[in-house]
């Protein structure tokens, strides 16, 4: 039997911590397997409150609108658009002139003041999501 010599077993212990150090095919699956159900989970618990704050969010702009709508017609006594309030000046430009939803309010007036509405996340008027 010969015996190895120092350049092969430098090579075959360069090999093994080698093969020690790496990381298997498998073991990074593992890891992104459980990334995957990690974001997945944050994904569940954000998604609702995104939706929550929509609805926040376009009911207090519709709440400014109205107040705006009201002023403008204490001055020129009729029901104005949300553009005639930007184009007035009554409301500033960077206001969200449509709800979260891109969608455009309606603005309903009567002799106690204006109501603004929108669609809501379905976008069709007279449901049950609209929002005031």
């Amino acid at each position: 039997m010969t015996n190895p010599s120092k350049q092969q077993l430098s090579h075959v212990s360069r090999r093994k911590r080698l093969r020690r150090e790496a990381m298997t095919l498998i073991e990074i699956m593992i890891v992104m397997v459980i990334m995957a159900l990690v974001a997945s989970a944050a994904g569940f618990a954000i998604i609702p409150r995104l939706e929550e704050a929509k609805v926040k969010q376009t009911s207090t702009d519709a709440k400014t609108i109205a107040s705006a709508a009201e002023l403008f017609m204490l001055d020129n006594g009729e029901c104005p658009s949300v553009q005639q309030l930007v184009d007035e000046k009554i409301l500033r430009r960077g206001l969200n002139t449509q709800d979260a939803w891109d969608n455009d309010y309606q603005v309903d007036c009567d002799d106690e003041g204006a109501v603004v509405r929108s669609a809501g996340p379905d976008k069709q008027f007279g449901t049950e999501d609209d929002i005031e």
